[in-house]
């Protein structure tokens, strides 16, 4: 008995160590594709950039759990700011960290915890977390991250209007800022991810073998 007792214990400790072991590496990965990010100036402004980092912690969600996804998410933020730092004030790095949790969290619980794990499950998991980042981005950008950013660096909500004019005619106020930029862009970025992911997902879970 004990002897069963300690294999048991044995193979819940190398679980764990390879959970770790995963968490760190994606987490690693998407710290590194978060650098390299790029503006889309069709859709936004270029102080909205574009970046892939969410596809490895999107896998971990969906791999080992959603806690897993936010400990990733977590890990990729550490990793930008030893390599690369900050240039938001640490602003922009607080709501990536957010909008993360808040793509990854919904999409692998919806994936994870039914009885037959299915590409279905993963589509409407990315969906649901695309629309809730996307209300979630809205919210936040229109009441906390502009003004914080405007407060960090002396410009007025008027400054960011006249950005988003340059990209989209019809943006003449924070309401229309938040319409024709901010939605656009939120949902080409979740929706780019979640295609990348519904693709390659299933050739890495096999190396990560967590299901």
């Amino acid at each position: 008995m004990s002897e069963q007792v300690l294999r048991n214990g044995n193979v819940m400790a190398r679980s764990r160590t390879r959970t770790l072991t995963q968490i760190a590496m994606l987490g690693a990965v998407a710290g590194v594709l978060m650098n390299l990010e790029f503006p889309i100036p069709f859709l936004a402004p270029s102080f909205y950039q574009l970046d892939f980092s969410e596809i490895p912690v999107l896998i971990a969600s969906f791999a080992m759990g959603p806690l897993a996804g936010v400990v990733t998410e977590f890990v990729k933020i550490l990793v930008h700011l030893v390599t690369k730092g900050t240039i938001t004030a640490g602003v922009g790095d607080v709501a990536n960290f957010i909008f993360g949790c808040t793509f990854v969290v919904p999409a692998g619980l919806i994936y994870r915890y039914h009885n037959v794990k299915s590409r279905k499950h993963a589509v409407v998991g990315m969906a649901v977390g695309t629309v809730l980042t996307t209300l979630a981005a809205c919210l936040m950008n229109a009441y906390v991250l502009l003004p914080a950013y405007g407060k960090a660096f002396g410009m007025p909500m008027e400054a960011f209007i006249e950005m988003g004019a340059a990209v989209h005619s019809s943006v003449d106020s924070l309401l229309g800022f938040v319409a024709l930029i901010i939605v656009p862009f939120n949902l080409f970025k979740y929706i780019l991810t979640s295609v990348i992911v519904f693709f390659i997902y299933k050739r890495i879970r096999v190396v990560l073998k967590g299901d």
